[in-house]
Order: C-alpha cells, then structure tokens, then sequence
C-alpha cells in the first residue's frame, strides 16, 4: 500500500512540475518595447488584447532610455500615480514581473510617460495556471501508468 501510495505522491509533484514549466514568458509590447507609445495607451491595449496570460506567466518590460515601470492597483493605473504601489519601482531593465492575480496594472513613472499611455493591464483567463495542450500530453502517460500501477 505505502508503494502505491508513494507513485500517487509522485505523480503529484510532477504534475505540480509540469504546470509550473508550463508557465509563459512575455515581453511588453513586443518589438515596441517599454516606452511612451506614440498614439497612446492604444499599443498596449492592442498587445494585451493578443496574448492569453495565466497566472505564474512571467512579464518582461525591456527599455531605452530613461523609463521604469511599477505595479499598481487600478485605482493608482488610472489616476497615473504610484501611491502605495504594489511592487518597488524597477530602474534596470530588463525588468521581470509574475503574474500573480487575474489583473495586473503597471505605469511607468517617469514625468507624464503613464499619462502619455506608457501604461499596460495584464488579464489573465483564470484564476489559476492550467496546463496547455503540450503539458497535458506529456502527463498524460503518467497518469495512465499511475492508474495501472494501482489496480
């Protein structure tokens, strides 16, 4: 019984394994970078609307010249403010953010660069990370040798 309760608990740590490699890597805005957009908030909008997040995606914000970028709540994304900020101000880029709730807000602080649209909300489909159709056919041998292994 201990052996077949121990495949059970393997299983269950690379299945954990597999959803957290599972998780994506973005980078804002693509090509355009962070930076202050040059029709507005309308490129950022226009990526965002594109991707498909998930929770534990990593978030990537790469600029030039003299940016940063802060997460915020929605309150301080739409007034441009960064009091009481979810996250330190990053300086270096690249810089990294996990998504870690179904709606992220970030704002570049310097001068009027958020009001300008340097500004970018991350909506993910869920509430938890799910497995993609590639990780789900990797577990899926897995767990059939899990089943049979108990029968």
């Amino acid at each position: 019984m201990t052996n077949k309760l121990e495949l059970v608990g393997w299983f269950m740590v690379a299945a954990t394994l597999i959803v957290v490699a599972n998780a994506g890597t973005y980078t804002v805005g693509d090509e355009l970078g962070w930076t202050i957009p040059p029709l507005g908030d309308i490129a950022y909008k226009t990526w965002a609307a594109k991707e498909d997040f998930e929770i534990a995606d990593t978030i990537i914000f790469n600029w030039n010249g003299t940016h940063n970028v802060v997460q915020v709540t929605k309150e301080n994304y739409d007034a441009c403010t960064s009091t009481n900020a979810l996250s330190p101000i990053q300086t270096t880029s690249p810089a990294s953010f996990i998504v870690n709730s179904t709606e992220s807000y970030f704002i570049c602080t310097v001068g009027n660069h958020c009001s300008m649209g340097q500004k970018v909300t991350i909506s993910t489909g869920s509430s938890a990370p799910t497995l993609k159709s590639g990780a789900l056919m990797a577990i899926l041998p897995a767990l059939l040798f899990a089943l049979l292994s108990l029968v």
